[in-house]
């Protein structure tokens, strides 16, 4: 078994062996000019660095980049991403001084969440105000930017797990954003004990009940954990187990199981039966 991961012209190559990982590469550097790096250190600016257990993925050295780009390399660092009592408002305050730097930077940052979950809020919320930043999004910016100070060497671990179960968990806060009313929603995936993929994304539609932003982030879940599992079994990998989905509101449960439609719910059809679906044939 060997599997090939391509990004342009550049190649990850693992296998069951070390003479058929020599067997391929000799084979592909007949077919092309290639040259083999040996063992994988750094991919599209992401390091990995062997670990007793596994694998450490991380870009200390992007983010560092970052902060000497604009000189806060010597900040005082900030224990968290964001400030959880205050919404950044799309009008709130007057606009910045340079709208072009504050988008470079921003989608910088977007970057960073390849191997930084505890970011990707955080991001996401600058991120939304690229078209028209004003001087409070530019604050909550630097407050992201004096949490990377202090967290630099953070990393993500991927390790040997005894467990090759796929969980889910998902969460919404209803109605979160000022101006539109619109719930945010997010999950996180864990393959056994790994963290393989997470998201942060405002709902496309105003939800009109707390249920409903809870179960629209549940169908964001498990339309991922679906890509994952389909993913898998193409890699020779198939799961035994259906997929645990958790959320933190009982009425989105039930409306996974329930097959009773009603008038409450008839705008959000498309999702009910999605996931029903998925429950149906036990795949989550």
């Amino acid at each position: 078994m060997a599997y090939l991961l391509l990004y342009v012209n550049d190649i990850v190559l693992t296998a069951s062996s070390p003479s058929l990982l020599q067997r391929i590469i000799t084979s592909l550097q007949q077919e092309f000019a290639m040259k083999d790096l040996g063992v994988l250190h750094h991919f599209l600016g992401v390091t990995v660095e062997p670990h007793p257990s596994g694998l450490l993925l991380h870009q200390r050295q992007y983010t560092l980049d970052i902060l000497e780009r604009v000189g806060m390399a010597d900040y005082n660092p900030c224990s968290t991403p964001i400030d959880t009592q205050a919404k950044l408002s799309k009008d709130a305050g007057p606009p910045v001084a340079d709208p072009t730097a504050y988008r470079s930077l921003a989608s910088a940052l977007q970057y960073l969440t390849f191997t930084r979950p505890d970011i990707t809020y955080a991001v996401q919320q600058v991120c939304l105000h690229m078209h028209d930043p004003r001087e409070p999004h530019l604050t909550a910016l630097k407050r992201l930017l004096r949490y990377l100070r202090g967290t630099v060497d953070y990393s993500l671990l991927l390790h040997r797990s005894s467990s090759a179960e796929l969980v889910v968990y998902t969460d919404a806060n209803w109605a979160g954003c000022p101006d539109t009313r619109r719930s945010t929603s997010g999950d996180a995936v864990f393959l056994g004990g790994n963290l393989v993929s997470w998201s942060s994304k405002r709902q496309p539609v105003v939800s009109r009940s707390s249920a409903e932003a809870e179960y629209r982030a549940v169908t964001n879940g498990v339309a991922e954990a679906s890509w994952l599992r389909q993913l898998l079994a193409e890699l020779h990998s198939l799961l035994a187990k259906s997929t645990l989905v958790y959320c933190d509101n009982v009425s989105a449960v039930c409306l996974s199981t329930n097959p009773v439609q009603h008038q409450r719910t008839k705008h959000m059809e498309i999702d009910l039966h999605f996931v029903r679906d998925r429950v149906a044939i036990g795949d989550v």
